[in-house]
């Protein structure tokens, strides 16, 4: 990584702790959730428009030229506890554009106010909704980062439990697969990660599960059954060199590809939890979501998007 790549992350994660730094134990989570949209709030060459899908809020966000009857479903990050629609409209603007069609953003509901299974049901929602407005699960791809990469993935399983057929890739960028946060490289990355420490990710855990088992399925693709994992469509994962989430990524790529299915890992060197999201400041940002586009579009049956 040259010095200039190496100054940009640096200038980022300064950013990011600017927000971090200002919170306290008593600190409401409405200012929390504020302070993260407005940490990514950048421009977006796309049109946003809002839409209730059964009830759950939802934004069409559409990218010039992009098709309309194909569709990216994108599930923000945060923990289950901040991000929103607005945090990611830029991330998803982008998105829309490599991959020449609509992403349909998901504003599922968050902890501590609404647990798990929440999250995910309202995300089954609106995957019914969509199938009830005409888009076959051929025309439908997944995407999402951090806590929505993991509910992407959760959101897959079940739809194979309830016997929908499945849509037809999957786009995850620092998925957070692991909510026991059992993989090594929460000690191995912790003196690189500037952000995310095994105990933060333990508390965020806690506090969107509550009595749940953070060890079934639904709630931790990663330790989904083998049969489960082979049958899930085509899978690119991104992580960040610099990530304590690096096993999340790595053991589930490996655990599918074991079963038989397909999934493509890319690690990115020097970067830090969703740096996909920093697309002003770092050059990788904006190659990573450019090849997310392109793996989405091919498996949309999308030419030269």
């Amino acid at each position: 990584m040259s010095f200039e790549q190496a100054a940009a992350v640096d200038a980022v994660v300064a950013r990011v702790k600017s927000v971090y730094g200002r919170w306290r134990r008593d600190t409401p989570v409405a200012q929390m959730r504020a302070d993260w949209d407005a940490l990514f709030t950048g421009p977006m060459d796309a049109s946003g428009r809002p839409v209730d899908a059964a009830g759950v809020p939802c934004e069409w966000i559409v990218a010039p030229g992009a098709q309309a009857r194909k569709a990216i479903v994108y599930f923000h990050g945060g923990g289950f506890q901040v991000g929103s629609v607005a945090s990611h409209r830029e991330l998803m603007g982008r998105l829309s554009a490599a991959a020449g069609v609509s992403v349909l953003g998901v504003g599922y509901r968050l902890a501590p106010e609404h647990r798990y299974p929440a999250a995910l049901q309202d995300a089954l929602t609106v995957m019914a909704w969509l199938r009830a407005q005409g888009f076959r699960p051929q025309d439908v791809a997944l995407a999402g980062d951090s806590a929505g990469g993991g509910l992407a993935l959760s959101v897959l399983l079940s739809l194979q439990q309830e016997g929908e057929a499945l849509p037809a890739a999957g786009f995850l960028m620092s998925a957070w697969t692991d909510l026991t946060a059992s993989g090594s490289s929460y000690e191995s990355r912790a003196a690189l990660d500037p952000i995310h420490q095994r105990p933060m990710i333990l508390a965020m855990a806690r506090n969107y599960l509550g009595t749940a088992d953070a060890a079934s399925a639904l709630a931790s693709p990663l330790f989904a059954a083998p049969g489960s994992l082979g049958a899930l469509p085509p899978l690119l994962l991104q992580v960040g060199e610099r990530e304590t989430v690096v096993s999340d990524s790595e053991a589930f790529a490996q655990k599918v590809v074991a079963a038989g299915g397909r999934a493509e890992l890319q690690v990115w060197p020097g970067m830090i939890h969703v740096f996909q999201q920093f697309p002003a400041e770092l050059v990788a940002a904006r190659e990573a979501v450019a090849q997310g586009g392109r793996f989405l579009a091919t498996h949309l049956g999308v030419a030269n998007p």
